[in-house]
């Protein structure tokens, strides 16, 4: 599963989430899939997003008072917690066992090792530059490797999920704004503004998809990327990716909003 968008999220609690029960094959799941490390990897680049935007959005740019709200909303606990809860009741009793034995095995464990490498990498502009780059010069062609990256795509709706997410993500972080002061919009303003961006988010976002996604499986043999391909069409491959999407979904909601409303208080504090 990709899921591609840069937010924060605000913690409103103090306490940490339960430990996960090694005995649930849903939080087992989750764990082989590399949660922790992928949710850490998220607070990276929402933090670097974060001093991106400050220089659009706030006078005075990424100003400490800014960096310490952003830093305090990315809580790896409460970002875990939330794709947690909400993955166990999108996936509900599917049965896990053929998707545990894959990625508890040596070609699921590997795979869980380069996408989370190349995830990394990614925050590097000019590793992601390079990503974009080469997907560019394979698009449209008949390579080989393209054709399976296209294949796991499809199968796993990755390019609509994501534009989806991104254009909920930004519809929260919008009402944010307003919510905060810092704008004045209808709820019917912001889903016109939000969708007229989506040519721009979905070029956007399949252009980063598929550099990410070639940059992650160089290392991965034909063989073992087909039966990736393979498992995610399955009934519980399907199950998982839709809870995933669910969960990083509701993340991501939560933590768009809680940016935008971050944003709106620094810009109306700059006015006074």
């Amino acid at each position: 599963m990709v899921l591609r968008i840069a937010a924060c999220i605000l913690s409103v609690t103090l306490s940490l989430p339960a430990a996960a029960d090694p005995a649930d094959p849903t939080e087992a799941l989750l764990d082989s899939l590399g949660l922790p490390a992928i949710v850490q990897i998220m607070r990276e680049e929402g933090l670097d997003y974060g001093r991106e935007m400050a220089v659009d959005l706030i006078p005075g740019g990424a100003t400490p008072r800014w960096q310490e709200a952003v830093s305090a909303i990315y809580d790896t606990d409460a970002m875990e917690e939330t794709v947690r809860a909400t993955f166990a009741e999108s996936f509900g009793d599917t049965d896990a066992t053929p998707l545990l034995a894959f990625f508890g095995g040596e070609t699921g464990e590997r795979i869980v090792d380069v996408e989370l490498s190349a995830r990394r990498a990614l925050i590097d502009d000019d590793v992601e530059y390079a990503a974009r780059e080469a997907f560019r010069g394979l698009d449209g062609s008949s390579d080989g490797r393209l054709g399976l990256i296209t294949e796991f795509v499809q199968a796993n709706d990755l390019l609509d999920a994501n534009v989806v997410g991104a254009m909920n993500a930004s519809y929260r972080f919008y009402l944010g704004l307003v919510d905060g002061g810092a704008l004045e919009m209808s709820e019917r303003d912001i889903a016109d503004e939000v969708w007229s961006q989506e040519p721009e988010t979905r070029a956007d976002t399949r252009e980063w998809l598929y550099g990410y996604l070639l940059m992650s499986y160089g290392p991965i043999a034909d063989k073992d990327l087909e039966d990736y391909v393979a498992l995610s069409s399955t009934e519980e491959g399907k199950a998982m990716n839709r809870a995933l999407f669910d969960g990083f979904n509701a993340m991501y909601d939560e933590i768009s909003y809680a940016l935008g409303l971050a944003a709106a208080q620094q810009m109306m504090a700059q006015d006074l």
